[in-house]
C-alpha cells in the first residue's frame, strides 16, 4: 500500500473530528469567524514546537522559503480561511453530513484548479465524473421542504458557501501543494511540517490583526473557549500534518478523492453525535456525488 493512502484516511478522520469541535463551538459561543480563528490559535504553538523539536531530533537545517513558496502559502492560506468560514457558516443553515458533502465539491473542483494552476489533465472519464457530482450538487442545493423549481435554489444561501468553500479548498490544496514542491530534494514529511509551520504563522496573525480591527470581543471568546478551543487545534494540526504529507507524496486531486471517506465519517457524526435526521434525497445525493469521486479517481 502506498504510503499516502492511509495518511490521507487519517487526515480526513482528523479533520471530521475538528468540525465536529468547530460545529458545536459555532453553535453556541462563537462565530464562524471566532471558530476558525480557534483552529489557528491553537495549531500555531504546536506546529511550531513540532518543528523545533524536529529540527533539534534530526540536525536537519530550515530550507529557504522563496518568494514564490511565500506566493502558495499565502493563497493557499488565505483560501482555506475563507473556506473555513464559508463551512462553519454552513453548519448553521444545513445539517453536518449535508455541509461536509457540499464542502466536498472541492475534489471535482481540485481537478479543474490542477489543470489551470499546475497543468494536470483531465480524460473524459474524469469529466463524466465531474458531471456527476454537479448532478449530486444539484441534488443537494433544496433546501429540505423548499418551493420551487431546483435551479430556484441553486443561489440560495447554503448552496454559495457549500460551493464557495469548494472552490477555495481547492485552491488551498493545489496552492500547498505548490508550496512544498518548491521548498527542494529534502524528506517529503519535513516539507510537509515546514509548509504547515509557515502556512498556519500567516493564518493567524493575518486572521488575528483582522478580528483585533473588527472584533476583539471574539478574540476573548476565543480565548473563553479554550478548553474546547485546544482539542481543536490539536486535531487541526494532526489532520493539517497528514494532509500536507499526502500532498507532497501524490497529486491533490489523488489525495482529496480518497478523502471522500470524509462523507462516511460525517454521516456517522451527524446521526449519532448531533442527532439530526437526513433526508432520502440527501442520502441520494451524497451516494451520487460519492461515486462520482470513486469514478474520478479511477480516471485520473
Amino acid at each position: 500500500m502506498s504510503l499516502w493512502i492511509p495518511i490521507t484516511i487519517a487526515a480526513a478522520g482528523f479533520q471530521t473530528v475538528r468540525f465536529m469541535l468547530q460545529k458545536s463551538l459555532s453553535s453556541v459561543k462563537l462565530s464562524a469567524a471566532g471558530a476558525t480563528f480557534a483552529r489557528f490559535a491553537y495549531s500555531l504553538p504546536l506546529a511550531l514546537l513540532g518543528l523545533v523539536v524536529a529540527i533539534q531530533v534530526t540536525g536537519l537545517s530550515l530550507p529557504d522559503l522563496s518568494a514564490r513558496f511565500w506566493v502558495f502559502a499565502i493563497i493557499g492560506g488565505t483560501s482555506q480561511i475563507l473556506a473555513t468560514i464559508c463551512v462553519v457558516a454552513l453548519f448553521k443553515q444545513r445539517n453536518f453530513a449535508v455541509g461536509i458533502t457540499f464542502k466536498k465539491t472541492e475534489v471535482i473542483q481540485t481537478a479543474i484548479v490542477g489543470f489551470v494552476v499546475l497543468g494536470d489533465q483531465v480524460s473524459t472519464g474524469a469529466l463524466g465524473a465531474i458531471v456527476a457530482g454537479l448532478l449530486a450538487v444539484l441534488l443537494l442545493s433544496k433546501t429540505p421542504g423548499g418551493d420551487g423549481a431546483w435551479w430556484q435554489h441553486l443561489t440560495n444561501r447554503a448552496s454559495r458557501l457549500g460551493l464557495g468553500s469548494g472552490v477555495l479548498f481547492a485552491f488551498s490544496s493545489v496552492s500547498y501543494r505548490g508550496a512544498s514542491l518548491e521548498l527542494g530534494d529534502i524528506d517529503a514529511w519535513f516539507r510537509a511540517l515546514v509548509t504547515l509551520a509557515a502556512v498556519v504563522t500567516f493564518q493567524f496573525v493575518s486572521m488575528g490583526i483582522w478580528l483585533l480591527w473588527r472584533d476583539r470581543a471574539e478574540l476573548r471568546a476565543v480565548w473563553n473557549t479554550r478548553r474546547t478551543g485546544v482539542f481543536v487545534g490539536l486535531t487541526s494540526l494532526c489532520g493539517s500534518f497528514c494532509w500536507f504529507f499526502a500532498f507532497t507524496l501524490q497529486n491533490a486531486a489523488y489525495v482529496k478523492a480518497l478523502g471522500q471517506v470524509e462523507l462516511l465519517l460525517s454521516l456517522l457524526a451527524s446521526t449519532l453525535f448531533f442527532r439530526e435526521t437526513i433526508t432520502r434525497r440527501e442520502i441520494a445525493g451524497m451516494l451520487l456525488l460519492g461515486a462520482s469521486i470513486l469514478a474520478l479517481v479511477l480516471s485520473i
